[in-house]
């Protein structure tokens, strides 16, 4: 565990020593009252007469959430830094991450297949066997991606897949699940290929939460996708291993409260597994809204096995954002956020939430999608109307963005433009969608000219992070390391729920001793962190 800078005094009586105490997470807490009043202590043992008020035992950041996760994925910490499209979770974010202890999710969706091939043999290279994940989008209108991706996790053996914004299960996921399955000679199903499924309602999570459709197996053992063992040992296991509770979060999102949302899916996996019984009940966690050590705090307490950290990481040095995007990120307020069209799903409506401060996308992607609602085709735009388009929105000629898109399918997937090719409103959600795909990636390269058309994915976190590392070295985002913020997040979550713990017991505490404030870390500190 990381120890505060500095001796910590046997006895403290002011703020400072009274805070080193609380901070000193490997050793317990004592609050007494002797002949020279009020005193924290980190020893049982005190002077005769000395009255113990309150106590807490040590916890260090490891003690927090399930074990069963730090042992499942081969951690240090119940920490998980979730997947950024696009690449922005990053091979060199996630092998910095994965380094210091820290279960870390490559941004899988949306890159092209032979970059994807090549980060995961590079992260693997690297990490040399320590664990790591890698996103599965759920791809509907796109199923070669999602497709794709399994494929390479198989090639690469990647160990976990973290699944987003599945709407169902679809039999690419349950491909990927089924086809690491084992059996021991004690008769027992062993799982090599992990899920964790990032869920934001019951009905979804419960899918994951039970053992892979039975229609969908047969399917997939009559491609010989998997074996007649494996088929007949997906009804004694789960789809997923975890099951991530997202609430307010950037990208893909319902919103919804994490108090809300993370009770809901635990009664939920409470339910199936009395039903089921299953040998090893499936962990849930919380994600969204995650960037201050009081949020993470607040999740443990509700009960979650780990937390998930997102939109703080965009800003970091790791990641692969532009640092004219990663500085707008770093002056973001918590209500700097809004809702706009997604590129993968425009056509059903489907949201994303994107900053709002420092660029016009959402307004722009909302009028698209009113358009695109509007009218049977894009020759069925007014001239006035298109011609408003063509010079504010996407700044070229609509027939020049169509042969962007056929060359840009016919690479990807050919299948894209055959559908469009007799139907006037699938080509325009492609051109319209044309401009919602590249908008995230002129934010990545940091385009000149094209700002306000920047697509960031961000939630509130990001504005909770700002305020909360206001004054401190990381409000400079040159000093934002992913793997600093986590060791942070992380033991500012232990240190407030020690603080919790006290005033629970009526402890009364000097308010300044009571807020964990980041200062910069010692070369040992990501070294030992349980």
């Amino acid at each position: 565990m990381v120890t505060p800078t500095g001796a910590v005094p046997e006895v403290g009586r002011d703020a400072g020593s009274v805070h080193a105490h609380l901070l000193n997470l490997d050793r317990p807490f004592y609050l007494v009252r002797d002949a020279h009043g009020f005193a924290a202590a980190g020893s049982a043992e005190h002077a005769p007469g000395t009255q113990v008020l309150a106590a807490v035992p040590p916890l260090p950041p490891s003690a927090l959430g399930d074990k069963r996760f730090l042992t499942a994925h081969g951690v240090r910490q119940p920490y998980m830094a979730g997947s950024m499209a696009n690449g922005i979770a990053s091979a060199k974010m996630v092998i910095a991450l994965a380094e210091q202890g820290f279960l870390a999710s490559y941004g899988a969706a949306g890159v092209v297949a032979q970059r994807v091939d090549e980060d995961l043999a590079h992260i693997r290279a690297r990490l040399r066997g320590i664990p790591f994940a890698c996103n599965l989008i759920h791809s509907p209108n796109e199923p070669a991606m999602e497709r794709s991706t399994v494929d390479l996790c198989l090639k690469h053996e990647v160990r976990t897949i973290e699944a987003s914004a599945f709407l169902d299960l679809t039999p690419q996921i349950v491909r990927y699940r089924l086809a690491g399955l084992t059996r021991e000679a004690s008769g027992k199903v062993v799982a090599h290929n992990k899920v964790i499924a990032k869920v934001s309602r019951t009905e979804v999570a419960e899918k994951f939460l039970r053992p892979a459709p039975e229609a969908m197996v047969r399917e997939l053992l009559a491609s010989g996708a998997i074996t007649a063992d494996q088929a007949e040992w997906s009804r004694q296991i789960p789809v997923a291993d975890d099951v991530t509770a997202e609430a307010d979060s950037g990208g893909h999102t319902d919103r919804r409260p994490l108090v809300v949302l993370l009770p809901e899916i635990i009664a939920v996996r409470d339910r199936v597994q009395r039903e089921l019984g299953y040998g090893q009940q499936v962990r849930v966690g919380a994600a969204g809204g995650i960037g201050t050590p009081d949020a993470a705090a607040a999740a443990f307490a509700l009960g979650a096995a780990y937390v998930v950290t997102g939109s703080i990481n965009q800003a970091t040095v790791e990641a692969a954002q532009s640092w004219e995007t990663k500085r707008l990120l770093a002056g973001a307020g918590a209500t700097d956020c809004d809702m706009a069209p997604s590129a993968d799903m425009f056509e059903m409506g489907v949201e994303v939430q994107v900053l709002k401060r420092g660029t016009m996308f959402a307004t722009k992607a909302k009028r698209l999608y009113d358009v695109y609602r509007a009218h049977d085709g894009i020759e069925s735009i007014p001239a006035a109307e298109r011609t408003g388009l063509e010079e504010r929105i996407f700044q070229r000629p609509l027939d020049e963005v169509w042969q962007d898109c056929v060359r840009f399918f016919q690479e990807r997937d050919p299948e894209q433009i055959s559908r469009a090719h007799d139907n006037s409103k699938r080509r325009m959600a492609l051109i319209f969608r044309w401009y919602l795909g590249l908008s995230s990636g002129w934010s990545i390269s940091g385009t000149e000219g094209r700002v306000a058309d920047y697509q960031v994915w961000c939630g509130p976190a990001m504005g909770a992070f700002n305020n909360w590392v206001e004054g401190t070295y990381l409000a400079a985002v040159e000093n934002r390391h992913a793997a600093e913020l986590a060791t942070h997040v992380m033991r500012g979550a232990a240190f407030t729920s020690r603080v919790n713990q006290l005033r629970l017991a009526g402890a009364r505490l000097p308010a300044r001793a009571c807020s964990y404030v980041p200062a910069p870390l010692d070369s040992g500190a990501w070294r030992n962190q349980e």
